[in-house]
C-alpha cells in the first residue's frame, strides 16, 4: 500500500484551479487499489470539498502558507502521517520535511519583479529568502512538474539541475461551466477585457494607456478589468481616477456566471503580461469564443500558438495596433475565434492528471528500489 499526501491548501486561491481540476481526475485515472490518497485541506475548506473514491480522504491542515508555524508544524504532520509520496503544488512548503517530494513549479515570476504596493525592503528580503526557497526545493524534489516548456528551461537554468527532473504536465482551460450571467451596467456596450492578478508583471499599467489611445478611435469602447480588489487593484484604480480616464470598469470578485458572461461578450480578451507560467485565462476565453490579444513574452506563444494576436507588451503602440486590428478586421477576428476553438483542444485537465500520475509512479518505484 503506497500512500501519497496532496497539500491542497490553495484550493481557493489563484492555483486553485490546477489543485481542483488534480483532484478531479487523479480520482478518474488512478485505478490502482495500492494507491492511498491524503488531502491536505485548510479547516474552511473542508465541508467544501468531498472526495468521489473511496480511496481518497481529506485532513484538515491548519498551518497557513509562508508561516513558521507552516515550516515546524506541517512537517511534523507529515511525518505523523507518514506518506510514501508528497506532492506540493507550489514552492512553498516545509524545508524540515526530506522524504519523497514532488513539486510544481509555476512560474519564477516572483524573482523577477517588484511589488510597488509592497515595503520595497521587506519585498527585496523575501524575495532574496524565495530565491534560496526555490533553489533548495528545485534540488531537494525527487521531480519537478511544470505547465510549460518555457517554464521547465527556466528553472532547470535558474537552479541548475538537470532537465529530465522536470516533466511537463501542460494545464488546460475549459470553458467555464457556470450559467452565463449578464452584467447589467455593460449589457449592449462594446468592452475589452482582462482577468486575473494586478501584479506589476501583468502589465495592467500599459494596457490601461493603451485603452486610452484606442477610445480616440472607439468612443464608447471600455475596458474591464475583473479580479477581486487588492492592494494593487485599488492603487491602479487611484491612478486612472487621478488621470481622469473613463470607461474603465474594476469589478472586484465576481462569480464564474458572470466570468463567463464577460468571456462571451467581450469585442476581445487582452492579455498583457510581462510573464506568465501558462497563460489559463487566454485559452479560457478562446474556450469561450472570443477572440485573443496576447503578449509575445515568455511561454505565451508556446501556449496560445497562432490562436492569439500578438503584441510587444513593452510597447503601448503595439499594443494599440494588435487590439485595434481586431475591433477592426472582422476577417481576423473570424479567424482568431476559429483557431481559438481548436486551439484548446490540445490541453487536457485529464491528461494532465495521467501525465502527474505516471511521475507519481515513477518516484515511488525509485523510492522502493534505493
Amino acid at each position: 500500500m503506497k500512500k501519497i499526501v496532496i497539500d491542497a491548501r490553495e484550493l481557493r486561491t489563484s492555483t486553485g484551479r490546477y489543485v481542483e481540476r488534480l483532484l478531479h481526475y487523479l480520482q478518474e485515472v488512478d485505478k490502482d487499489p495500492n494507491h492511498r490518497y491524503v488531502i491536505l485541506l485548510k479547516p474552511k475548506d473542508m465541508e467544501g470539498w468531498e472526495p468521489t473514491n473511496k480511496r481518497f480522504s481529506k485532513v484538515a491542515c491548519r498551518y497557513k502558507e509562508f508561516t513558521f508555524a507552516e515550516q515546524l508544524g506541517l512537517a511534523w504532520q507529515l511525518y505523523r502521517l507518514q506518506p510514501d509520496l508528497v506532492h506540493f503544488p507550489m514552492v512553498q512548503q516545509p524545508i524540515l520535511y526530506q522524504r519523497a517530494v514532488v513539486t510544481t513549479m509555476q512560474d519564477l515570476t516572483t524573482l523577477r519583479f517588484t511589488n510597488p504596493s509592497k515595503n520595497r525592503y521587506v519585498f527585496r528580503f523575501k524575495q532574496w529568502v524565495y530565491h534560496w526557497v526555490n533553489i533548495f526545493v528545485a534540488k531537494k524534489s525527487r521531480a519537478i512538474l511544470t505547465p510549460s516548456e518555457f517554464v521547465k528551461d527556466d528553472v532547470a537554468k535558474y537552479a541548475r539541475i538537470n532537465s529530465r527532473k522536470i516533466t511537463v504536465t501542460l494545464e488546460a482551460g475549459d470553458q467555464v461551466e457556470a450559467t452565463a450571467e449578464p452584467i447589467s451596467e455593460l449589457e449592449g456596450t462594446q468592452f475589452l477585457m482582462y482577468v486575473g492578478r494586478p501584479t506589476p508583471h501583468k502589465n495592467l499599467p500599459r494596457l490601461i494607456e493603451a485603452f486610452v489611445l484606442l477610445q480616440k478611435k472607439h468612443k464608447k469602447l471600455k475596458l474591464v478589468l475583473a479580479g477581486k480588489k487588492d492592494s494593487n487593484y485599488r492603487r491602479i484604480e487611484r491612478e486612472v481616477n487621478k488621470q481622469g480616464v473613463e470607461g474603465v470598469v474594476f469589478t472586484d470578485f465576481i462569480p464564474d456566471s458572470q466570468l463567463r458572461w464577460l468571456y462571451e461578450n467581450c469585442a476581445a480578451y487582452v492579455f498583457p503580461s510581462l510573464s506568465e507560467g501558462f497563460g489559463l485565462p487566454g485559452l479560457e476565453a478562446m474556450a469561450s469564443g472570443a477572440p485573443v490579444a496576447s503578449s509575445d513574452a515568455t511561454c505565451l506563444p508556446e501556449v496560445l500558438g497562432e490562436a492569439a494576436h500578438y503584441f510587444n507588451p513593452e510597447n503601448v503602440e503595439d499594443i494599440v495596433r494588435a487590439v485595434n486590428d481586431i475591433l477592426t478586421d472582422k476577417k481576423l477576428r473570424a479567424k482568431l475565434i476559429k483557431r481559438g476553438e481548436q486551439q484548446v483542444k490540445l490541453y487536457s485537465w485529464k491528461r494532465m492528471a495521467e501525465q502527474t500520475l505516471t511521475v507519481y509512479k515513477d518516484v515511488l518505484k525509485e523510492e522502493e528500489a534505493s
